[in-house]
């Protein structure tokens, strides 16, 4: 049987009530009421894609777990940031436990192009080194403009507490920064960078 319909303004009370009568709709509207708090930690961290879908659904299951215990459903966006920034520390706990290379079998390397590969691995850390460079208000942006699954420009209003009309125009400056940072000047000009 199909639960109600569940408005954008409905209250977290009456969310968290309507998820814990087993209506799925209520609980997709709490996550989606809930989902902006939980990028904006996510985000706050230099992880991979892969590693950040992980943790935002690690953040939810924490939930959907403790959700009868919870009292005070209008505190949830702060729990939701605090379990959040955990599963992050979870995630890079894992993370050094990983095996090391010299400890892999030998036939589980695969080949690629090393050079390739190089090259990437080179670009990968000179566009995280760019984007350390930019104001922190302009690193959440770009970090929240790349989230997946993607925001809208309402939510990132909402999230950096800027206005929508603003993003766009802040989005090309800081491109543009990042086009002209000395981080990645060897990579301009189609990898060569320019004689003087």
């Amino acid at each position: 049987m199909g639960g109600r319909a569940w408005s954008a303004s409905a209250d977290l009370d009456s969310l968290v009530a309507g998820a814990l009568a087993k209506d799925q709709d209520a609980w997709r509207a709490l996550v989606d009421r809930l989902k902006g708090v939980a990028w904006k930690v996510i985000y706050g961290y230099e992880m991979d894609e892969h590693d950040r879908k992980d943790v935002f659904a690690s953040t939810f299951f924490r939930l959907h777990e403790r959700l009868d215990t919870v009292r005070e459903p209008q505190k949830l966006p702060g729990w939701i940031a605090t379990t959040a920034r955990h599963e992050v520390h979870a995630a890079f706990r894992k993370r050094r436990r990983s095996v090391p290379m010299d400890e892999l079998p030998f036939q589980t390397i695969t080949e690629v192009d090393h050079d390739e590969q190089l090259l990437d691995d080179e670009l990968h850390r000179a566009v995280r080194a760019a984007l350390r460079q930019l104001p922190p208000e302009s690193q959440a942006l770009m970090r929240l403009l790349s989230a997946e699954p993607p925001l809208s420009y309402d939510e990132i209003s909402e999230l950096l507490s800027i206005p929508r009309g603003s993003i766009g125009p802040m989005r090309q400056r800081c491109l543009e920064r990042l086009r002209n940072s000395e981080s990645l000047a060897p990579f301009r000009n189609g990898g060569k960078q320019a004689a003087s």
